[in-house]
């Protein structure tokens, strides 16, 4: 009963790696990405064509893509996990902030990063204006997610939950901890915290080793 997970080093299959570890499930990495060509690559678009990373192919062969999805998929098949609360109220809430994420700032960042995708025939001068926009707006996204959610990155004070993994991979991205070291220094302060929990910390010293 094995997961292959689907990634590469500073990327978002780093959330999904903690999950399953701190879910004690076993899984094997494939070293893939859109931008990298190789034997990975291409085993990656069997499963998946649009090549997206992470990749989390199900023990029972099944797959699933989307940070938010798989985060969520983990948390409701291993409760023991406590990836999302027991509690059906807090459950919710926690669910609404993985999809804000991933649909608010993980979007954003894809602009960010490509934004000869969203504007045909953009020049240069186009381009930088189209990343400098989405990073303004990316940024006030963390502003209200840092104001709505913070108290659900852990649970009873110390356990990490998906919300709190998702939160402190994808805003290592476009300048956003430097932002919020500005904008909410206590949230900022926060996903320190998160970096440095005994869960997560190793991960983040995998795919960013010079944190």
């Amino acid at each position: 009963m094995t997961y292959t997970l689907f990634g590469t080093r500073g990327s978002g299959s780093a959330m999904v790696e903690a999950a399953l570890q701190i879910a004690q499930q076993e899984f094997r990495v494939v070293d893939a990405a859109s931008w990298q060509e190789g034997p990975g690559l291409e085993e990656l678009k069997r499963v998946n064509p649009l090549a997206q990373i992470p990749t989390l192919v199900l023990p029972d062969g099944a797959v699933l893509t989307e940070s938010a999805a798989i985060l969520i998929h983990l948390g409701l098949e291993i409760p023991a996990a406590h990836l999302l609360p027991a509690d059906a109220a807090a459950r919710a809430q926690a669910i609404r902030g993985l999809v804000y994420i991933a649909a608010n700032c993980y979007a954003a960042i894809g602009i960010v990063d490509f934004p000869q995708r969203w504007c045909a025939g953009a020049d240069d001068d186009d381009q930088q204006r189209i990343i400098k926009g989405s990073k303004q707006r990316l940024h006030e996204l963390w502003d209200m997610f840092a104001d709505t959610y913070a108290p659900q990155l852990l649970l009873d004070g110390n356990r990490l939950t998906a919300l709190g993994l998702m939160a402190a991979i994808v805003s290592r991205w476009s300048g956003s901890r430097p932002h919020l070291a500005v904008s909410r220094p206590a949230f900022s302060a926060l996903l320190a915290r998160l970096d440095g929990h005994t869960q997560l910390s190793p991960v983040i010293r995998k795919h960013w080793p010079a944190a």
